[in-house]
């Protein structure tokens, strides 16, 4: 494998630290890649890394064309117990377009409830973990960014 020219915070990170990475212009044009070059160095152990794009990177414009994209295996958090002594595991939903899993997040039953401020919000979120289970769309094969980000 290539040695990458951009570093990270943590050597093979054995504390699963969460990690930070700048990777170049052309490091990040190979995005695909640079996820291999950045499991390697142990990014995955944190199970999230942070990486901070090039300077001159643009965001996309509109999120207007991602409807159609395929969410192969949606997970629903599922967590059982009480007293303080909980279980929790993944339930595997249908798959779903950008679209079907933006109504449903967008329906009463997953919207942000009213707070004053964060710790209302933290405090409810977590009274209601047994109850309403989230849905996750994450592992989506494919980009949200367009082809040319400079």
């Amino acid at each position: 494998m290539k040695v990458m020219k951009s570093k990270s915070t943590w050597a093979q990170n054995p504390s699963c630290s969460i990690m930070v990475f700048r990777p170049t212009k052309e490091e990040f044009n190979d995005f695909d890649k640079y996820i291999a070059y950045m499991e390697s160095q142990g990014a995955h152990r944190a199970g999230l890394a942070k990486v901070i794009p090039p300077q001159d990177w643009k965001a996309r414009k509109t999120y207007d064309d991602i409807d159609d994209i395929l969410i192969a295996a949606p997970l629903q958090q599922v967590i059982s117990g009480h007293a303080g002594v909980f279980t929790q595991h993944h339930k595997k939903k249908k798959a779903m377009t950008v679209r079907e899993y933006r109504r449903l997040t967008n329906s009463e039953k997953h919207q942000t409830p009213f707070y004053s401020d964060f710790e209302e919000l933290e405090r409810k979120y977590w009274k209601t973990r047994p109850y309403d289970s989230p849905v996750y769309g994450a592992d989506v094969s494919g980009s949200l960014y367009t082809p040319t980000h400079f």
